[in-house]
């Protein structure tokens, strides 16, 4: 007989391993910011150019979300993270082995690939492992993987830049990624009625779910700014303000840092005021809108300093808000197959909004333009979450008083 999960201490252990191996896959994302600027020169790609490896990695990234749900739910948590992790690791050392520009884009479209499933993982074990009233601060802390990725690869990649290169880079955050993938193969346990329970899932009632294809196209928004500012942003300060790549890095640092504590604070707050999220994701990508316009009329060092945290916290605490709504309206049963879904949404931000911004810059060499261009994305979310009835029925809401 299991313990009640939301009891269980081992659900803190479920909570470390999944956040670790979602950072992994973050930092190996994030590396290409910091990176491109030397790997376009070192395959010969313009500037314009090289947002084709970042959608390259998106396009991967979006395919796997929607595939990597639906085994999660299927095959277990466990087999999905870990197996996908150890893959998206090598895949990110054969890249620092590249010199051709073909094969660069096929290996950064494979580490997307394998690093996308290991998120609707993680989102189905601590929907397993916590009860929804302590689900907002549980996902809070899971999702400050994305900005402690951004964080770790702007402060380490840009000093490997100087001292060895980028290859090293990815050669050690892979290798890094391979420890965790491992780590999690051996320690993530399956709740035994989870496993009991194991089938092809029934994805009928999440395409019926009007809440959810709105969760989706809004959380498409959001992260076209976020990711647009993640992919671009150390490129556009050097190219278009005249920032070392150091400074640049700093900036991001900076931005990546101010959202690791206001993600587990924005839950514990949604978790205080009952699991209502909906009010809260509205307000904040209105701030997200205006910051990037504030950022976009920046042109030195300190402007970019004073913005920056701002921006951090705007550009990130919707996620966890977004993703814990995920489990009320889809249910536990297909809480993996739901975030994977959602997130292969979410994602198609990030996979055009490369090519667009490199474009826009491109065409008006104006650093506002750019940023303008990005707060269009959380604006139209901002919009689409209001039509959210967050207090939907889930097919499977008994599960959901555990």
């Amino acid at each position: 007989m299991s313990r009640t999960p939301g009891r269980d201490p081992y659900r803190w252990v479920v909570l470390v391993l999944s956040w670790a191996a979602f950072t992994m896959t973050s930092v190996d994302r994030s590396t290409w910011g910091p990176a491109s600027v030397a790997v376009g020169e070192h395959l010969g790609v313009s500037l314009a150019g090289l947002g084709v490896f970042a959608t390259g990695y998106y396009v991967g990234y979006v395919i796997s979300n929607a595939a990597g749900g639906v085994l999660t739910d299927w095959l277990g948590a466990r087999v999905v993270m870990g197996a996908s992790l150890f893959l998206a690791g090598g895949f990110m050392i054969l890249f620092g082995e590249t010199d051709s520009v073909p094969v660069g884009i096929a290996f950064q479209a494979a580490v997307g690939i394998f690093a996308g499933c290991d998120y609707s993982a993680g989102v189905k074990l601590i929907a397993q492992w916590f009860t929804p009233k302590d689900r907002g601060f549980a996902m809070g802390v899971f999702m400050t993987a994305t900005s402690l990725g951004t964080v770790i690869a702007n402060a380490v990649v840009p000093r490997l830049l100087e001292s060895a290169g980028w290859q090293t880079s990815y050669h050690v955050f892979g290798g890094a990624s391979m420890v965790i993938a491992v780590l999690c193969l051996l320690l993530v346990r399956t709740r035994t009625e989870d496993a009991a329970e194991r089938a092809v899932p029934d994805l009928r009632p999440l395409a019926r779910s009007r809440d959810l294809w709105l969760l989706g196209l809004a959380g498409f928004g959001g992260l076209w700014g976020t990711y647009g500012f993640i992919t671009w942003s150390n490129a556009l300060m050097v190219k278009g303000s005249g920032l070392t790549g150091v400074q640049a890095g700093g900036v991001v640092a900076i931005f990546g840092i101010a959202a690791i504590a206001a993600k587990p604070c924005i839950g514990f707050v949604s978790d205080l005021l009952g699991g209502r999220r909906k009010a809260l994701t509205v307000v904040v990508l209105g701030a997200f809108v205006v910051a990037l316009l504030v950022f976009g009329t920046r042109d030195s060092l300190t402007g970019f300093l004073w913005v920056a945290p701002f921006l951090g916290v705007a550009a990130y605490v919707y996620s966890p808000l977004m993703v814990a709504m995920i489990p009320r309206i889809a249910g536990v049963g297909l809480a993996g197959s739901a975030a994977g879904a959602t997130n292969a949404f979410w994602q198609l931000g990030s996979t055009v909004v490369p090519v667009v911004l490199g474009a826009v810059f491109q065409a008006t060499h104006s650093f506002f333009a750019a940023f303008a261009t990005l707060a269009a994305g959380p604006l139209v979310g901002a919009l689409l979450t209001l039509g959210v009835r967050e207090q939907q029925p889930a097919p499977d809401r008994e599960k959901e008083a555990v």
